[in-house]
């Protein structure tokens, strides 16, 4: 059987780019047990309250869901389990004094299988007042109306 290759995305968190600005975004793999693999493999996953931690000198991915498998036997896995991320030590350290500095987060913005291997893109991101969202939401929509005015002048 060929190997996979390509990327295919399991989930996406849209909620988290119009809550917060995204200032740096790494690349992660996911320590996951056999079920875990499987629930994935069907597409299924949440990665809406989810956000990452760093205990010590390693990352986690907390409250992610993965429901359980659904032909599963007593192996199953807990669908919101502590996750371990696997990081370079210097992709750690950033993550590190990014957080103690005040404000910021990290969020997972992505999860998805890169040639056969789980990954999550998650992001160092500082949260949106309530103006920021409006005025996010004010742009998209006038970029929206002066594209269908240039797509309806064309014809």
């Amino acid at each position: 059987m060929p190997r996979e290759t390509g990327r295919k995305v399991i989930a996406q968190n849209k909620r988290a780019r119009h809550d917060y600005h995204v200032e740096d975004t790494f690349e992660a793999g996911l320590v996951l047990q056999g079920t875990e693999v499987k629930s994935l493999r069907e597409g299924r996953a949440s990665l809406v309250d989810g956000y990452a931690s760093i205990d010590g000198n390693e990352a986690w991915l907390l409250n992610v869901h993965i429901p359980e498998y659904s032909q599963g036997t007593w192996t199953n896995h807990t669908a919101r389990r502590k996750r371990k991320l696997l990081l370079h030590r210097k992709e750690i350290d950033k993550l590190a004094a990014a957080t103690k500095e005040g404000g910021l987060t990290i969020v997972p913005l992505t999860l998805y299988f890169k040639d056969g291997r789980a990954k999550v893109e998650i992001a160092v991101a500082r949260g949106k007042k309530d103006w920021d969202k409006r005025q996010a939401l004010a742009e998209q929509q006038a970029k929206r109306e002066m594209a269908r005015a240039l797509r309806h002048r064309n014809r």
